[in-house]
């Protein structure tokens, strides 16, 4: 009996059951830019204030000035001329003016710069002697003479035990 004691302890033991999972990976990007331009058209803006002053404009109206009829998207001034209204009073005027940027006529050309206010424009990438490797899970990156590029190195190991 005493021999069959160790058989029974070594089928009577549960059974423990388990997955396992591992996996490696490994991953290289090189990204290069392409060229861009953004124009924002800048509008006419025209502002006048003041006090203890008569405005006239250039036909003899009395007016505050303004914008007038457009064309090519830049509308036409009307500036004023100030006087004092009484001798000797307290008196103030200020008038200022943004022409804006004028309308194009025709689409924009490849390459070419609309004649814009405000203008971000940027080059293409060039790779130039950048570099990226993969070799047995070991990553190479050289940026070498590159502009504009983006080198981008990823190894992930992973286990898992249900």
């Amino acid at each position: 009996m005493k021999k069959l004691l160790p058989l029974l302890l070594l089928f009577g033991v549960p059974v423990a059951h388990a997955d396992l999972n591992h996996s490696i990976m490994s991953t290289v990007k090189l990204e290069a830019l392409s060229a861009a331009t953004s124009a924002d058209k800048v509008g006419s803006s025209y502002s006048v204030s003041g006090s203890g002053v008569a405005t006239v404009n250039s036909d003899g109206d009395s007016t505050v000035g303004g914008l007038g009829t457009v064309t090519n998207g830049v509308p036409a001034l009307t500036t004023v001329t100030a006087s004092q209204s009484t001798s000797g009073d307290a008196f103030s005027f200020s008038q200022s003016y943004l022409e804006g940027d004028v309308t194009p006529t025709s689409e924009a050309t490849v390459g070419e710069i609309p004649n814009f206010s405000d203008i971000t424009s940027s080059a293409a990438a060039s790779v130039g002697t950048a570099a990226i490797g993969l070799d047995n899970h070991n990553i190479t990156l050289t940026p070498g003479t590159g502009t504009g590029i983006t080198l981008t190195g990823q190894f992930v190991t992973d286990l898992t035990i249900d």
